[in-house]
């Protein structure tokens, strides 16, 4: 029997404290950051306040990026798994249980923060007034949250419980050996 045929899912109640035992560590960054901006707070004013793209790319540099990276790195490491996975002793491995490599973890990452990353975007655009009709911008808010429900849903109905994201990317998460 091939290895990828005894894949036991790993349960999206499995998956969601893993992810919420990860945010610990995003919150502790966002709280550094807060905490960092007070001292910075003249030079950022600019950055987030002059118009949607600067605000968008500071906040990509200073919080998706890191974010996106700390995922991504651990992920593809030696380890297939960020502290959160660990704790719940899971990992992500290619569909044959095989390593997948940085190449495919910064895919399945980058995927897995495009609702993220599109919501930043849109919530710019309200804000700071732009060029883009409402239309648009409430359109791409209701694709934010389409995509976070399909994100959420899409292991219910996949054999190997993956999200899309895996699915797009040839990975799965399973249970360490």
């Amino acid at each position: 029997m091939r290895r990828h045929e005894n894949i036991k899912s790993v349960s999206l109640g499995t998956r969601i404290i893993a992810f919420l035992w990860d945010y610990v560590i995003i919150a502790c960054y966002i709280i550094l950051l807060i905490c960092v901006s007070f001292f910075i707070r003249p030079w950022l004013i600019p950055l987030f306040t002059t118009n949607p793209l600067l605000a968008e790319i500071t906040g990509f540099l200073f919080i998706t990026l890191p974010v996106y990276l700390y995922f991504a790195l651990c992920e593809g490491s030696k380890s297939h798994a960020t502290w959160g996975k660990r704790k719940m002793g899971v990992v992500v491995t290619g569909i044959h249980g095989q390593s997948i490599g940085l190449g495919s973890s910064l895919l399945r990452s980058a995927l897995k923060f495009v609702p993220w990353e599109l919501a930043h975007f849109t919530i710019w655009h309200i804000v700071i007034p732009s060029e883009y009709p409402d239309s648009l911008i409430y359109s791409l808010l209701a694709t934010v949250y389409g995509l976070a429900i399909i994100y959420l849903i899409s292991p219910l109905w996949s054999k190997n419980k993956q999200t899309v994201y895996d699915f797009i990317a040839g990975t799965v998460i399973r249970y360490r050996d």
